[in-house]
């Protein structure tokens, strides 16, 4: 479902894009700047442009309609997915011994007299 939504979305893209540059600016001709009609009499004024006006806009349509779909898709695959790798992360963690449960123990505090130096005696002795 998500491949196919990918495919339609990456194809709706181009062609909203191809139509978008197909499509001739309303100041196209030198002649329109003037007010003629310009070389588009054939098909009348906008006649020729309404083709591409409608495929831009449904391409347009059909563009935010796939990335909605994409959006929802992945938002709701996503929670999910990372449990997911969790899980299997902690099933390697298990497997090789490094479970973060079986951390080895803190060290023991040294005696308390090795860490505390040693008392001096008073060696200065008093004369009466």
């Amino acid at each position: 479902m998500t491949a196919l939504l990918i495919v339609v979305h990456i194809l709706v893209s181009i062609i909203l894009v191809l139509s978008v540059l197909l499509q001739s600016g309303k100041a196209a001709d030198l002649a329109s700047a003037f007010g003629a009609q310009g070389s588009q009499t054939a098909f009348g004024i906008r006649g020729s442009a309404t083709f591409l006006a409608k495929m831009t806009t449904a391409a347009a349509v059909m563009f935010m309609i796939t990335s909605l779909a994409l959006a929802i898709v992945y938002s709701q695959g996503s929670s999910s997915e990372v449990s997911d790798v969790a899980k299997e992360a902690a099933k390697m963690e298990q497997k090789t011994g490094n479970d973060k449960s079986q951390a080895p123990a803190t060290a023991q505090p040294a005696a308390e007299s090795a860490t505390t130096a040693p008392q001096s005696q008073d060696t200065k002795t008093t004369k009466k």
